[in-house]
């Protein structure tokens, strides 16, 4: 089994993560990139759809122990910077993204859900989760304007600031999802709202989404730093 499974549900391809926690270390990142790609160059009508491959984990964050290990520490700040970029390519994806979060989504995996479009969660199990208050790490830059970018500001200083556990009918209370299911019916109600986007046209897709996140995208893509 694949780091990253691509399927096709008529016009909307699946991408089922399926490495555990799904946590972006380089291997995870690299198999991410190479099923976008496969989307990608794709023709005709299709939106995306992600999903997690158990139903506890859409995605747990940053793979901490392989960056602490001796290839992660010479990857650096400059892996991070990978991540990150994987989160400016959804933004500006040039087909329609939905986010089924059929279980936890913590950190990054949280960001990760973030770059999508829209959302769908469970409602029953999982949480989202920014909890680098609590584990004693500083974003990035490109991070925190994602985070920004997404939710509406009282929502921003009550993820960050207390790393609370949101499940899914709070998320969707706090605009950070657009729909909560049942757990069976989380990536079916994903597939059907991706469906009902996939005939968008997609240079006028990836337009608008540039034009809605211009203003951070540079820095995402660690091109310039925030104004203080």
């Amino acid at each position: 089994m694949s780091a990253i499974d691509v399927t096709r549900d008529g016009s909307v391809f699946v991408l089922t993560m399926n490495a555990g926690e799904n946590r972006f270390n380089r291997g995870f990142v690299d198999a991410l990139n190479g099923a976008l790609d496969e989307v990608e160059r794709s023709s005709g009508p299709a939106a995306l759809v992600t999903t997690g491959g158990t139903e506890k984990f859409y995605s747990n964050g940053l793979d901490l122990a392989w960056l602490g290990s001796d290839e992660g520490r010479a990857a650096g700040a400059g892996f991070v910077q990978d991540v990150i970029g994987v989160f400016a390519r959804l933004l500006t994806f040039p087909i329609p993204s939905v986010a089924a979060i059929n279980g936890h989504a913590f950190a990054a995996g949280g960001m990760l859900a973030l770059a999508h479009d829209f959302r769908v969660m469970r409602a029953d199990r999982g949480f989202f989760c920014l909890p680098e208050v609590d584990i004693n790490v500083a974003l990035a830059p490109g991070m925190t304007a994602l985070i920004q970018a997404k939710l509406a500001a009282q929502v921003v200083s009550e993820t960050l600031l207390t790393g609370v556990r949101l499940g899914g009918p709070q998320c969707v209370e706090r605009g950070i999802v657009d729909a909560a299911a049942a757990g069976p019916d989380v990536l079916p109600q994903a597939i059907e709202r991706a469906a009902g986007l996939a005939a968008k046209d997609r240079a006028t897709y990836a337009a608008l989404k540039r034009g809605l996140f211009a203003g951070i995208l540079p820095i995402l893509r660690g091109e310039t730093k925030p104004k203080a």
